[in-house]
C-alpha cells in the first residue's frame, strides 16, 4: 500500500469518527436544542487549539448484538486545548453514538484525560450527554464508573474540576459530577437524578416530571447539587469560560492577575447609605460587594440555592478573591442548614486553589425551629467553622452591622484566624440582639418598673449604647480597624497586598475529620 493509500486511509477513518453517530443523529441533537459533543468543544476552546486524544478507540463487548454495533469514538470526544490560553482538558460524551453510553473502553477515555490533567496541573471540563451505563457491558461498565470516581477523588483539591450536564445524567452517572468543584446545568435540556421516575412511581407510588425531578431549576434553587444555570448551551459556555477566569490551573498556582483599570482609591460616597441604620430593615449586600470590586464584576456561584448568603469570585486590583456575605434580605441573613453547607464547601474550594477570602457579616444568628435542630443544624452549622478554621489562605473579615453569637464566630471571627477584621460604625458584635439581651439582663427590674414597656425599651437603648457596636471588641484587638464604610475598597486592597506572603501552615496529618 502506497503512502498516498495510507493518507487516504487515515482521512477516510477520521471522517468517519467526526461524523459520530451519523447525520440523521445529529439532526435529531440539534432539534432538542443541544450541540454535538465536538461543536460544544469548539465554542468552549480556543479556535484551532482543541487536540483529540483516543479518536480511534472502539469497545470490545461482543455478547448481546454488540459485536455489530459500530461506535465511533466510543461515544465520547476526549483532548486538550486552551481557553485565553491556558490549557484544559476535556471530554463531552456523544448521545448521537449509543445514547453516549458509558461502557469499559468510553471510561478508559475519560481516565485518561482526568489523569493527564492531574500530571499537567490543568483544569478538566467533563460535558455529560449520556444514557447512563451501557447495560450490554455489565460489571465492566460499572467498573469503568468506579475508576472515574476514583480520580475524581484524588484529584479534588489538585486541579479544579468542573461538570457540564448537557442532557440526561442518571444513575451512577451522577455521582462523578457531584465528586466534582463545580456543576452547570441547562434549563430544560438538562437532568440529573439517581432514580428516574418511572422507577420512583413503581416503588413509591409518586409521579413526578423528568424535569421536576432532576431539571436545572430542581437542583439549582432546591437540592443545591448543581451551582449554575443556563438558558442556552452558549450561554453556558460563556459561564464556563467566566469561571475559569477567576481560577487557578492548580493548587500549586495563583488565580490569573487582570490588569485592573478600576481606581484602585476609590472612595464610594454610597457605601455611607447601604445599610441602614435601623438593625431591622433589610438590603441587600449585592450592592455593597457591586461597588466595592473591580468594576463591579462579581460571579456569583450557587445564586438560586440558599439565599440567605451569597458565595462568589470577584476581584481587587486585578487579584481574584472569594466573597462570603450574609444576605440581609432573606430570613434576615440568619445561617441555616443550606446556607452553612453552602459556604462551607466554597470556603474550601478557595482555600485548596490559594484564593483569598473576604467574609461581609450581618446575621443576627443561627435560624431558629425545630426544622433546623432535627435537620441538624448542629452538625452542618460545625462544617462552616470547621472551613474557616482549616482555611489558611489570606481570610479579611468585614463585619457590616449584626454579628451576634455563635454566628459571629461561624462567620470568620479572629478566633477562627481571620488576618484582618474590619468593622465598619454600623456594627454591633454582642452575644445576642439588644432586646434579648435587655429581657434577661435586667429582667428583674423590668418585672418590678411601673411602667416595665418603657422601662424595657430604656434598658434595650443602654444596652445598644454600651455593647450593640464595634468597639468593645476593637478596644479587645478583635476588630483592627473601625472604618468609613466609602473607604472600604482602599482598605481592602492595601490588606490583600501585605497578605500576599502570607505563610501559615497546620499540624501534620492524614486529614481531618470534617463533621459531614
Amino acid at each position: 500500500m502506497s503512502i498516498e493509500d495510507k493518507l487516504k486511509d487515515l482521512q477516510q477513518r477520521r471522517e468517519k469518527v467526526l461524523q459520530g453517530g451519523g447525520e440523521k443523529k445529529i439532526a435529531k441533537q440539534h432539534e432538542k436544542g443541544k450541540m454535538t459533543a465536538r461543536e460544544r468543544i469548539a465554542a468552549l476552546l480556543d479556535e484551532g487549539s482543541f487536540v483529540e486524544i483516543d479518536q480511534f478507540v472502539t469497545h470490545r463487548c461482543n455478547q448481546f448484538g454488540m459485536e455489530k454495533v459500530e461506535a465511533p469514538g466510543e461515544g465520547v470526544v476526549t483532548g486538550y486545548g486552551t481557553i485565553d490560553g491556558r490549557l484544559v482538558y476535556v471530554y463531552a460524551q456523544d448521545f448521537t453514538v449509543i445514547g453516549g453510553t458509558l461502557g469499559e473502553m468510553h471510561a478508559k477515555k475519560i481516565c485518561k484525560v482526568l489523569d493527564l490533567a492531574a500530571k499537567m496541573g490543568a483544569p478538566v471540563i467533563g460535558m455529560n450527554d449520556s444514557g447512563g451505563a451501557r447495560i450490554q457491558e455489565g460489571v465492566d461498565a460499572l467498573n469503568g464508573y468506579g475508576e472515574i470516581f476514583k480520580r475524581n477523588t484524588l484529584s479534588s483539591g489538585v486541579i479544579p474540576q468542573i461538570s457540564v450536564i448537557m442532557g440526561p445524567c442518571a444513575g451512577g452517572a451522577v455521582y462523578s459530577p457531584a465528586l466534582t468543584d463545580f456543576i452547570f446545568m441547562v434549563d430544560k435540556t438538562s437532568q440529573m437524578f439517581i432514580t428516574g421516575p418511572q422507577v420512583i412511581k413503581s416503588v413509591t407510588g409518586e409521579e413526578v416530571s423528568v424535569e421536576e425531578l432532576g431539571g436545572s431549576l430542581t437542583h439549582n434553587q432546591i437540592s443545591g447539587v448543581a451551582h449554575f444555570r443556563a438558558a442556552s448551551e452558549d450561554e453556558c459556555i460563556q459561564q464556563i469560560k467566566k469561571l475559569i477566569s477567576f481560577i487557578p490551573s492548580n493548587n500549586m498556582e495563583e488565580a490569573p492577575l487582570v490588569e485592573n483599570n478600576d481606581d484602585i482609591g476609590r472612595m464610594e460616597e454610597k457605601l455611607n447609605e447601604i445599610v441602614p441604620t435601623n438593625p431591622n430593615k433589610p438590603y441587600d449586600v449585592r450592592d455593597i460587594i457591586y461597588n466595592i470590586v473591580d468594576n463591579g464584576d462579581f460571579f456569583e456561584v450557587h445564586e438560586m440555592y440558599a439565599t440567605n448568603i451569597v458565595v462568589g469570585f470577584a476581584r481587587f486590583n486585578g487579584r481574584s478573591v472569594g466573597i462570603i456575605a450574609n444576605q440581609a434580605r432573606m430570613l434576615a441573613g440568619c445561617l441555616d442548614i443550606n446556607a452553612s453547607d453552602k459556604a462551607a464547601r466554597f470556603i474550601r474550594f478557595c482555600d485548596s486553589f490559594n484564593i483569598p477570602i473576604l467574609t461581609l457579616v450581618d446575621t443576627p444568628g443561627y435560624l431558629p425551629g425545630t426544622e433546623q435542630e432535627f435537620g441538624g443544624i448542629i452538625r452542618h452549622g460545625a462544617k462552616l467553622l470547621y472551613a474557616y478554621s482549616e482555611a489558611t489562605v489570606p481570610k479579611i473579615t468585614l463585619i457590616l452591622r449584626k454579628a451576634y453569637g455563635g454566628a459571629y464566630l461561624a462567620m470568620c471571627a479572629k478566633s477562627l484566624g481571620a488576618d484582618q477584621v474590619i468593622a465598619w460604625p454600623t456594627a454591633e458584635i454582642a452575644v445576642m440582639g439588644p432586646e434579648g439581651a435587655a429581657n434577661i439582663i435586667f429582667r428583674k427590674e423590668i418585672q418590678e418598673a411601673e411602667n416595665p414597656p418603657e422601662v424595657r425599651q430604656q434598658k434595650i437603648d443602654e444596652y445598644r449604647e454600651r455593647f450593640a457596636n464595634p468597639y468593645v471588641a476593637a478596644s479587645r484587638g478583635l476588630v483592627d480597624l473601625v472604618i468609613e464604610p466609602r473607604e472600604t475598597r482602599p482598605h481592602i486592597i492595601k490588606i490583600l497586598e501585605t497578605l500576599v506572603t502570607k505563610r501559615e501552615s497546620r499540624p501534620g496529618k492524614k486529614h481531618g475529620n470534617i463533621p459531614v
